[in-house]
């Protein structure tokens, strides 16, 4: 049995190298839930000169991104703080993990890796959702 986080990460493109760091990581070194490593995915860019976004440009942006299994998001979130970044501030961490219904947005502030989004909105309860969506 499976359990994924969807995870996405922006950085300055003078981060590449850590991100490619932080991927390697989490392919072969990363802990795993309940276990104390074994690696748990990888990251890849999406924003390279092959990417298909929508519109007629392309992406401005450096963005890698990853389906992990039974990661330890505590232990990302601990290595995305211990990496000496570039741009730390310019660094955006989304975590969606396994039955969430939206991204969970993490920066770096002051050294510390800070949460963007509230960690129990409404949204993942039947209440939020009026009864003429739910019925359409």
């Amino acid at each position: 049995m499976s359990w994924v986080a969807n995870v996405m990460v922006s950085v300055n493109p003078a981060d590449r190298r850590n991100v490619e760091a932080l991927s390697e990581w989490l392919r072969s070194d990363a802990p795993l839930q309940n276990k104390a490593s074994g690696g748990c995915g990888f990251l890849s860019e999406t924003t390279g000169g092959d990417s298909a976004w929508g519109g007629w440009k392309s992406p401005e942006c450096t963005v890698y991104a990853g389906a992990l299994n039974h990661a330890d998001l505590r232990a990302l979130l601990e290595r995305v703080r211990g990496t000496a970044w570039r741009v730390p501030n310019a660094l955006q961490l989304f975590i969606m993990d396994q039955e969430q219904s939206y991204f969970r947005l993490w920066m770096l502030r002051d050294g510390r890796v800070q949460q963007y989004a509230p960690t129990h909105p409404d949204e993942d309860t039947d209440a939020f959702y009026p009864d003429d969506y739910m019925r359409s």
